[in-house]
């Protein structure tokens, strides 16, 4: 479902993903982890056609993303980071907008933004102010938007960033239940490793824009032949434990003012 072949992206002469090649298969959950920097969202948003790559390609559902970019938009639903929800716009009113630009036939509309409502549990909210949901709600409206078109794969950046225990919890049980009910591919980003080994069939490590280890959970703990080895002792074994990976100052604003907004 996805192939990656040797992607590259320079931003002058830093080259922030690096010769990364990947195949991911229908209907699996991969996880990217990585130090901030490491150029994990630099590679979902050139899989998902927002950064031209410098070098490189990958195919989504057949499509290439150099020469396919319409196709390929149509095949995902990604989910940033960031915001990406109209806060002074209601839950159904955010969902239209998507439908409409999805060319989701009028007919289609309601019912579509209706079962996607269902599905991630805000039916009750559907007309209220976006500004008014918790971080938890504003999570699964973005969720929702990905999958109004019902798309054959679904880009999840930081899926959890910012959200409490209870609400983290309830994220990993929709995006098992999207699996269980329609087979969707998940590739996703996270830095929180007890949700990369609950929801990740395979994960690869990724260090100054390269793989550096790659491998089921189980494989990953595996290969440090360690008895009791953990996901984070795979993580610090692979990327090194120093301060100086943990991202710069803009890395850990972005996350700070994405963990302030949805708190």
């Amino acid at each position: 479902m996805i192939e990656i072949e040797q992607l590259t992206k320079h931003f002058g002469s830093f080259t922030a993903v690096d010769g990364l090649s990947l195949n991911v298969a229908a209907g699996e959950a991969f996880g990217l982890l990585g130090p901030n920097g490491a150029g994990k969202s630099t590679t979902i948003k050139m899989l998902v056609t927002l950064l031209p790559p410098s070098l490189g390609t990958a195919r989504i559902a057949g499509f290439d993303i150099n020469r396919d970019r319409l196709q390929v938009q149509r095949s995902i639903g990604y989910v940033p980071q960031a915001l990406s929800v109209d806060s002074t716009l209601s839950g159904y009113e955010n969902l239209l907008l998507v439908t409409k630009l999805y060319d989701i036939p009028r007919r289609r509309r309601s019912p579509r933004i209706q079962e996607a409502l269902e599905y991630v549990g805000l039916e009750e909210f559907a007309h209220r102010l976006v500004k008014t949901y918790s971080g938890g709600m504003v999570r699964r409206l973005e969720i929702a938007q990905g999958l109004l078109h019902h798309p054959q794969v679904l880009f999840l950046d930081e899926p959890t960033v910012g959200l409490d225990p209870i609400a983290r919890k309830t994220m990993w049980e929709l995006v098992q239940q999207l699996r269980a009910d329609y087979g969707t591919t998940v590739f996703l980003t996270t830095h929180f490793m007890e949700e990369a080994d609950l929801l990740c069939d395979r994960l690869a490590i990724m260090h100054r824009g390269r793989i550096v280890g790659e491998g089921t959970p189980s494989e990953l703990k595996a290969s440090l032949n360690r008895p009791n080895a953990t996901l984070d002792d795979v993580f610090i074994h692979y990327t090194g434990d120093e301060l100086t990976q943990a991202g710069d100052y803009r890395d850990i604003s972005k996350t700070r003012r994405t963990a302030q907004r949805l708190g």
